[in-house]
């Protein structure tokens, strides 16, 4: 049997150039030409006037960003609720020995996930439209026509509206996750917590949550990341409408940058939308850390 040939330090070095170099360019060079840019005025010409803080000092005051911010946070409170906390429900029924065709179920699960967003924008806006919509039209068959409204211009319940296609979505995606760290766990143990009398819940909660703990902060970490620049099915659903009723950070940047021509202040809000989100992503890993200490204290 031959020995396997080790390849040699310059030859990992290497291999590993081309994709680090690419991962580089396509991530620190435009994160840091963002930075660059957010000290100028900038309308995108060739033109640029350095002015140092002024445009940060802009954001600070400025109310549709902040409220965009908020924006988010409910985003992110929202889809960790509905789509890492249904996930992880969905994958302890589907795990259940009662289950059948678990195959089928794990596939139509993580089906809407393989949608481009814009799809699910477009989806979600003919449910939700006034004449032809499904709600309007199920309020109408059961004698409720009173009810029928023009639902993504409501103004309190725009930002539950667009949530919903968000969290739909990507159910299955995390479900995909959380299954692959159950399945991973030893079936002895649900068998010896069976045997002691513990109950599904009791189980799920008790034995199955701590021992995928580091999973589910992978899941939380990988939504609030994804939440925190939430924009193609908000933007095909309402474009931040009514007025800003569901405006995010990401839109509103894309605005300010492409809709005004004020790239040096879209770029302001770029680095803000980056520092923010480590911080929330940071924030929330380091209060998850705390309650699981003080748990096991």
């Amino acid at each position: 049997m031959l020995n396997a040939i080790k390849p040699s330090k310059k030859t990992i070095f290497f291999y590993l150039l081309i994709p680090v170099a690419l991962f580089v360019f396509t991530v620190f060079v435009p994160l840091v030409t963002a930075l660059v840019y957010s000290f100028f005025e900038w309308k995108g010409g060739p033109q640029k006037t350095f002015t140092g803080l002024a445009n940060y000092i802009t954001l600070f005051k400025d109310g549709t960003f902040w409220q965009s911010f908020g924006h988010n946070i409910y985003l992110v409170i929202a889809c960790l609720i509905g789509q890492v906390g249904i996930a992880f429900v969905l994958v302890m029924m589907v795990n259940s020995k009662l289950v059948k065709f678990k195959t089928m179920h794990r596939t139509f699960g993580f089906f809407p996930s393989t949608i481009a967003a814009v799809c699910i924008g477009l989806i979600w806006n003919m449910i939700y439209h006034n004449k032809y919509g499904l709600i309007n039209w199920f309020l109408t068959a059961i004698g409720r026509k009173d009810l029928c409204q023009v639902w993504l211009s409501n103004s309190d319940l725009v930002m539950l509206l667009v949530s919903i296609p968000l969290i739909w979505q990507f159910i299955g995606y995390y479900m995909v996750i959380i299954l692959s760290a159950v399945s991973s766990i030893d079936t002895e143990i649900f068998e010896s917590a069976s045997i002691d009398g513990a109950n599904g819940v009791q189980t799920a909660l008790h034995i199955t949550l701590p021992l995928i703990k580091n999973t589910m902060l992978v899941c939380m970490t990988l939504c609030i990341a994804g939440n925190m620049k939430a924009f193609d099915n908000i933007y095909v659903m309402t474009k931040g409408g009514p007025g800003t009723s569901s405006m995010v950070m990401a839109m509103y940047g894309y605005n300010v940058s492409f809709g005004q021509s004020n790239m040096g202040y879209g770029s302001c809000i770029s680095v803000a939308i980056f520092v923010l989100s480590l911080l929330v992503i940071g924030g929330s890993q380091a209060l998850v850390k705390y309650i699981t200490r003080e748990k096991e204290a």
